[in-house]
């Protein structure tokens, strides 16, 4: 068997980020340490942090008055940042800023007097922040179906946005759409599906002919993940979106010679790593690493962690 390890995999820029400021957030003030959400969409990760005294809440009436929460990386409604004002809680912010960029292209088109239709999906962390900004101007739209069934008052101000972890052809699709629809609709000057979704979706694009199975490592509810298993799906390959080794079969890979290795963006590289440790060990195979695109992003901490980042280095 050949494993064909694609690169660039795993953690973006954004998650390192999030992670990173909960590190230093635990050193910096001890558990416990409160985060609205999960930090990121990846198991691993969160027990992980369960281990180090990180509790993750869904509410902001589940942390105790003056304690120290931490804003996850999917970002969060203006009502959530009062809520913890009411609470006095010292809150850090670890969003990315490829989606604080959206929410600011929110609350212009907004105060613009826009309707903007937000493609992405219901429930997702990501979603229910960005639309938290200007709940009365947002509709969300998940598919083309959904685009033709959108009842707009004023065409003339229209404009779309999208959640930064869609599939790039799925997108493409329901914003051809919404054009057809909609020739005079407005959209940003620069696309919101983030780098590294785009880039891990090339990868798996143009790697996924060379394998008979495709093996994701990632969490069910990473929407990015996801996207990477149903490209490879959509390929007729057979493609498998897992958490680590201990969900890999044997049947997964009966009669497989080459198996396509790939991560979402908020899977640890160690993951990686020891799911191809249980390819070599069950099969003996040999790995090779197909880059399709370099990645140099990074993100700064917050601005309350920089300083405490510096001191920890020293």
């Amino acid at each position: 068997m050949k494993i064909i390890l694609a690169a660039p995999r795993g953690f973006c820029a954004g998650v390192n980020m999030a992670i990173d400021s909960l590190e230093l957030t635990l050193q910096k003030f001890g558990p416990p340490v409160y985060v609205y959400h999960e930090i990121v969409h990846n198991q691993y990760v969160v027990n992980r942090f369960k281990e180090k005294g990180a509790i993750f809440v869904d509410t902001i009436d589940e942390v105790p008055e003056e304690s120290v929460l931490l804003f996850s990386a999917h970002g969060v409604s203006p009502a959530i940042r009062e809520a913890a004002k009411a609470r006095q809680l010292n809150a850090l912010d670890a969003t990315c800023p490829l989606v604080t960029k959206v929410h600011l292209e929110a609350i212009k088109y907004a105060k613009a007097g826009f309707t903007i239709i937000l493609i992405g999906h219901e429930g997702h962390d990501e979603v229910i922040g960005t639309m938290g900004e200007a709940p009365e101007a947002i509709v969300l739209v998940e598919d083309e179906a959904g685009v033709d069934e959108l009842q707009i008052a004023d065409e003339t101000k229209l404009a779309y946005l999208t959640q930064t972890t869609l599939s790039v052809d799925d997108a493409t699709r329901i914003i051809k759409r919404l054009r057809e629809r909609f020739p005079d609709i407005e959209s940003p000057p620069k696309e919101d599906i983030c780098y590294a979704t785009q880039n891990r979706q090339e990868a798996v694009h143009i790697l996924t002919d060379r394998a008979d199975v495709v093996v994701v490592l990632g969490s069910q509810n990473s929407s990015n993940s996801q996207r990477l298993r149903e490209l490879a799906a959509d390929k007729g390959k057979a493609a498998y979106l897992v958490d680590g080794p201990q969900d890999l079969k044997d049947e997964y890979f009966t009669d497989a010679n080459t198996v396509l290795i790939t991560a979402g963006a908020s899977a640890p590289e160690s993951v990686v790593q020891s799911a191809i440790d249980w390819l070599v060990n069950k099969f003996g195979a040999t790995v090779e690493t197909a880059e399709i695109r370099e990645e140099s992003v990074v993100f700064p901490l917050p601005k309350p962690l920089r300083a405490f980042a510096a001191e920890t280095k020293a």
